[in-house]
């Protein structure tokens, strides 16, 4: 029986550097038949030479592209933006199934090249819940930057922008950063900043909650669902704390949270949102003061405010790949809950979980305006 083969495509967005795919995980699934083929990169965290020894073969970067088409191609973020049709089973987080800016375009190329998306996103267990996510080190890095934003407006001024931040070998380097950030902030400011989390029950804000807790903070407010939904937005309570952390899973429209009417509050004291769910081009994002993603070479923006409000700065931070600031316990962390779903790949038509996610596909896929791909209707017709 011919073995199956994974395509493990390097990461192309700028400063990304996780991997689907760890060394210890490629070494299982060769020693599970799997032919893996791991492209040489040199944004990744883990060095080509960790994944000698492993059973891996390690392949030029982009080699996936004129990779056979029955070739399975293994990546986390979105493709460069380019318009050639795609031709091979793609498993990777595409953020295309929730109207963002640019959706046809990036879904359209899988029914023009006859392949398939299997969006890591939305990979589910018989429970519902998510098989792998990197919710937990998303939280935890964006209320990680969160404080140090708010220090940096305290103990610079509100005209400069927070400098750019590199990936931390580990977690308590990072931690220890923020602490010594959080005590410059507190002799400033002459106090702690309270943060509110909202999603605050799930993976991301159970990260958010214990970086401010390892960082030394106590005054920390905990919303999940009921209290959102106990009142429509926007939210007094936001309004008056100094940081807040959005850590939502957006699924539909909802009242939002902040705007900019409620900013020009004179009780207003926050200075910092973070928005870890990061919906900016969401038609429905319920953070609708901001309109770009930072980045990690200039994590904040500023949010231009009504006139009449206070003075107090505030600037967001929407970067969309967070969990890149502890690149590797977060691959790590990942890697090892999607393992189970990785091993059933060569038998995935056959398999729960992938068959809802191809299913999924082929429902986004015939949502497409008319004529954004052509034949893509009779294509999906003849997959079912």
């Amino acid at each position: 029986m011919t073995s199956t083969t994974l395509h493990v495509r390097a990461e192309t967005k700028p400063l990304e550097h996780r991997s689907a795919v760890t060394p210890s995980i490629a070494k299982q699934l060769v020693d599970a038949g799997y032919t893996v083929n791991v492209e040489r990169s040199k944004l990744s965290i883990f060095d080509d030479a960790e994944y000698e020894g492993t059973g891996a073969s390690l392949v030029p970067t982009g080699s996936w592209i004129d990779a056979p088409s029955e070739h399975i191609i293994v990546g986390l973020k979105e493709l460069p933006e380019e318009d050639f049709p795609l031709k091979h089973t793609h498993v990777q987080f595409a953020h295309c199934y929730k109207g963002q800016g640019g959706w046809q375009q990036v879904l359209g190329r899988f029914p023009r090249g006859k392949g398939t998306l299997l969006d890591l996103e939305f990979l589910e267990d018989e429970q519902g819940r998510r098989v792998a996510a990197f919710g937990y080190h998303a939280g935890f890095a964006g209320a990680a930057l969160a404080l140090m934003a708010w220090s940096w407006q305290l103990t610079q001024g509100k005209d400069d922008d927070m400098p750019g931040v590199t990936p931390y070998e580990n977690e308590d380097l990072l931690v220890e950063e923020v602490k010594k950030a959080v005590e410059k902030g507190k002799a400033a400011g002459g106090h702690l900043p309270r943060v509110l989390v909202i999603g605050a029950l799930g993976r991301c804000g159970r990260g958010a909650v214990d970086l401010c807790t390892k960082a030394g903070l106590s005054d920390i407010l905990k919303w999940d669902l009921p209290e959102t939904s106990a009142k429509p937005g926007p939210y007094q309570e936001i309004i008056e704390s100094d940081v807040f952390v959005n850590c939502i899973y957006l699924s539909a429209k909802i009242p939002p949270f902040i705007d900019h009417k409620s900013l020009s509050s004179s009780s207003r004291k926050l200075a910092v949102v973070c928005d870890v769910s990061c919906d900016t081009t969401n038609p429905h994002n319920p953070i609708p003061i901001y309109k770009i993603n930072t980045t990690f070479d200039k994590p904040t923006v500023p949010v231009k405010l009504l006139s009449g409000s206070n003075d107090l700065p505030l600037c967001v931070i929407s970067i969309d790949h967070l969990p890149s600031l502890l690149p590797r316990e977060a691959s790590e962390a990942f890697s090892a809950a999607l393992l189970p779903s990785l091993l059933q790949l060569k038998d995935w038509k056959n398999v729960r979980v992938w068959q809802q996610a191809e299913k999924l596909f082929k429902e986004k896929c015939a949502s497409l305006p008319e004529g954004a791909v052509d034949g893509h209707a009779e294509l999906i017709a003849s997959q079912s």
